[in-house]
């Protein structure tokens, strides 16, 4: 049992969590059949991830509240919970607290992502553009034409001079287009000054057609700001189509950021695809963390209100680079197994497990993810030498671990967790973070006795 925990004794009671334990298990068939039964869950300062049927009542509510200003007293933001109750109502809870180790999961009742290695990011958002040799301003872009048309609509705007100008290249590291030269040049937006018209930025925005940015404050749009954490980004790919006009990144130095639609960011694209222009106007959705949609061939058209209809298909989870194999989805390994291969999923299968061994050695694949009990032989793993993100469950880990098997080539791993797995798993994960000399998690240990099913 773990005793070290953070000074919340009201959180620490077994009480205090009885009705939360009452009401997750108030349908469940298990323990009437004389089975032990599981569930767990997460309760945040402000929200909570329970899984139940009906109404949460009075009681349940309070105690919840209660659970959330202790937590909000202690400087906790969250608790995550697993517990397993015996049909005569013996029960063991096991309360887990956040770890700087450890991104929280999306779903339940996996323990989260153990980060093994400070600052490490998924590989497409570390990923380069690639140069587009050749690459040039589209057909309509007219820095002529896009001059005469803002000054038409700006008549009285205070411009930005050369010298700022290049400040800013300097500053971004980049040569900007001719027609993002030319939007300042008619319009700074911002100044220093102290006769600045504060009314500026508004006409400004409505003679683009966007909220303008200030000269002084375009930016590169920066890949690990987008980045989604390891539990989504490890299964994703940057996928680079011949036909495609826009680079599917996270993020480039040429993706300078001039303006947005109050949510997502306009940006002109000095890095664009294979099928793309020098110059033309990328929208970066806040919601997507790879890719951006190609919304004109240059600023003129963006400007003049001449936007692109057709969108290029953005999927990024398409063979060669991501393969999911299991009911639904490819049926060999065999199917799957490609040079360009990045991520294997293997998810749920009811037909023999799957060998490894037609990936072995594949020069790109950085991540494996397989449900328990999919792998023939576990320690086929260390046949991929190039892994870097790895979810297993918790009895193919330890076949790992018992073997010294474990690929010292990971950034990030996860325990895929089955009901038998929910209270040893911290242990397991525990053991994995101190290959790499980790910080422990910290679990705290509850006995207590919720009865007999009613």
């Amino acid at each position: 049992m773990l005793d070290q925990r953070p000074p919340l004794s009201s959180v620490s009671d077994f009480a205090t969590w009885e009705p939360v334990l009452r009401l997750m298990l108030a349908a469940d068939t298990d323990r009437r059949a004389a089975r032990s039964a599981r569930v767990a869950g997460r309760i945040s300062q402000y929200g909570t991830s329970l899984a139940y049927r009906g109404s949460m009542s009075s009681t349940t509510r309070t105690a919840v509240e209660d659970i959330q200003r202790a937590l909000a007293r202690g400087g906790v933001q969250e608790v995550a919970f697993r517990a397993e109750t015996q049909p005569d109502g013996r029960t063991t809870l096991g309360l887990v607290w956040p770890s700087p180790v450890v991104e929280p999961a999306l779903g339940y009742p996996n323990l989260g992502v153990l980060v093994l290695a400070d600052g490490s990011l998924a590989e497409p958002w570390l990923r380069r553009p690639d140069p587009v040799p050749g690459a040039g301003p589209a057909p309509s872009a007219d820095p002529e034409l896009l001059e005469r048309t803002l000054r038409e609509r700006l008549p009285d705007a205070v411009g930005a001079t050369e010298e700022e100008i290049a400040a800013a290249e300097a500053r971004l590291g980049v040569t900007l287009s001719d027609e993002l030269k030319v939007l300042y040049r008619v319009t700074r937006v911002y100044g220093g000054d102290d006769e600045f018209d504060l009314e500026e930025p508004n006409r400004a925005g409505e003679a683009v057609g966007c909220e303008l940015s200030g000269l002084e404050h375009l930016y590169s749009v920066d890949a690990a700001v987008r980045h989604p954490g390891w539990d989504h980004g490890a299964t994703h790919a940057v996928n680079i189509a011949s036909d495609a006009a826009v680079q599917g990144l996270a993020g480039s130095p040429g993706w300078i950021g001039f303006g947005s639609n109050g949510g997502d960011e306009f940006a002109v694209d000095l890095t664009p695809g294979p099928a793309g222009y020098f110059g033309q106007v990328i929208l970066v959705d806040h919601e997507q963390s790879l890719g951006a949609e190609l919304v004109a061939d240059s600023l003129t058209d963006f400007v003049l209100g001449r936007m692109r209809e057709e969108r290029h298909d953005r999927r990024v989870d398409e063979l060669p680079a991501v393969a999911r194999v299991g009911t639904g989805y490819l049926e060999t390994i065999q199917a799957a197994a490609h040079p360009a291969l990045e991520v294997l999923a293997i998810g749920a299968w009811d037909g023999t497990p799957f060998s490894l061994a037609p990936v072995t050695g594949l020069p790109r694949l950085r991540t494996l993810t397989a449900m328990p009990g999919t792998l023939a032989d576990p320690l086929e793993v260390a046949g991929l030498t190039e892994l870097e993100f790895l979810e297993l469950g918790a009895h193919e880990w330890r076949v790992l671990l018992d073997a010294g098997a474990v690929p010292r080539t990971l950034k990030a791993a996860a325990v895929k967790v089955r009901d038998q797995d929910h209270l040893p798993v911290v242990a397991l994960a525990n053991e994995i973070l101190a290959l790499w000399d980790r910080p422990k998690i910290v679990q705290t240990l509850l006995e207590g006795d919720l009865g007999p099913p009613a």
